[in-house]
């Protein structure tokens, strides 16, 4: 126990330093290629900020514990949207100036209500992945195709701050250094967190839905609070957003691409309903009263006792022994 409890500590240290290595690699990479910033920053940070739940969602199915990944990709969506965007409103609120931005909530949505439909007969299989990623690419060729015609969006000075200036050689070895960490400690991370669920009797979906998406976020909240000590609440909003989607469509199907498997029934009955509906709440709070394109703390409230209550739902349902 002690040592499985270990690999997830150290699994996920490693994992959070290599994924922004990979993300800081691949992004001078570019940057230095000549590719724009917003390119940039829809393709690889979007990518980046989830790979670690993309790594470890392959992994997972590889070993044949595929509710770990389903349980990670919700999870992460729900802490992403509840925990950091609500702590992070509550600190300072969050405007969103960039029409770019604007224009990813409606394809989150989508992408949220897609996955929920393939979900309905509690089977994935590759026609399922085919779908989701087919989904990704065409979300991602409309941003792209959007942020070629709009220069100049709000949030492209602040993307532009946060690309590292380095040698094409230098951010070609910390790229693949980075994804190779990414992997090792991936497989790491799985094979502590079977193990702790198995000595715990409690299955993979929760471990997923608690210790690894809470650990792949609690980063992802250090760096959005930075960011709005920096004034850059467009970016703070972009990477959740462009995470989640992220991890509805390529976390999820990519894993399905690889191999049919059956999603556990709590996975759709109570954990997709709870994703769902805080997405939906993040894109009404956004937006509403109408012409208010800003998460105030209040809302930022909303988001957070959004997390906590679906956090104390999980524990009320370990005391009674109705977690599964």
């Amino acid at each position: 126990m002690l040592l499985s409890l270990a690999a997830v500590i150290v699994g996920l240290a490693l994992l959070v330093w290599s994924a922004d290595r990979f993300v800081e690699g691949a992004s001078a990479t570019a940057h230095n290629l000549g590719v724009s910033t917003l390119i940039i920053g829809i393709t690889i940070i979007g990518f980046g900020t989830s790979a670690p739940e993309i790594l470890i969602s392959i992994i997972s199915v590889l070993e044949g514990t595929p509710d770990l990944a389903i349980g990670n990709a919700i999870g992460s969506n729900i802490a992403n949207i509840g925990l950091i965007l609500g702590v992070t409103a509550l600190i300072l609120p969050l405007g969103i100036a960039s029409s770019l931005i604007r224009r990813e909530y409606p394809i989150l949505m989508a992408a949220t209500l897609l996955l929920a439909w393939l979900l309905w007969d509690r089977q994935l299989n590759t026609f399922d992945g085919l779908l989701l990623i087919g989904a990704l690419l065409l979300g991602m060729g409309y941003l792209i195709w959007y942020s070629l015609g709009d220069q100049g969006d709000a949030i492209e000075a602040e993307l532009e701050q946060e690309i590292p200036r380095m040698s094409t050689g230098r951010a070609l070895a910390w790229t693949l250094v980075g994804l190779l960490l990414l992997i090792a400690s991936s497989k790491m991370l799985v094979w502590g967190a079977v193990n702790i669920a198995t000595a715990l009797g409690i299955s993979e979906l929760v471990i997923g839905l608690t210790i690894v998406a809470l650990g792949t976020s609690l980063p992802e909240l250090a760096a959005s609070i930075a960011g709005v000590r920096k004034g850059e609440p467009d970016l703070v909003i972009g990477n959740v957003i462009g995470s989640n989607l992220f991890n509805t469509l390529a976390v999820i199907g990519v894993p399905a691409l690889m191999t049919d498997f059956a999603v556990a029934p709590q996975a759709v009955d109570r954990d997709l309903p709870i994703m769902f509906g805080l997405t939906l709440l993040l894109m009404l709070l956004s937006f509403l009263p109408p012409g208010c394109c800003r998460i105030g703390r209040f809302k930022g409230l909303l988001l957070l006792g959004g997390f906590v209550s679906y956090q104390l739902l999980l524990y009320y349902l370990y005391t009674q022994g109705q977690l599964a």
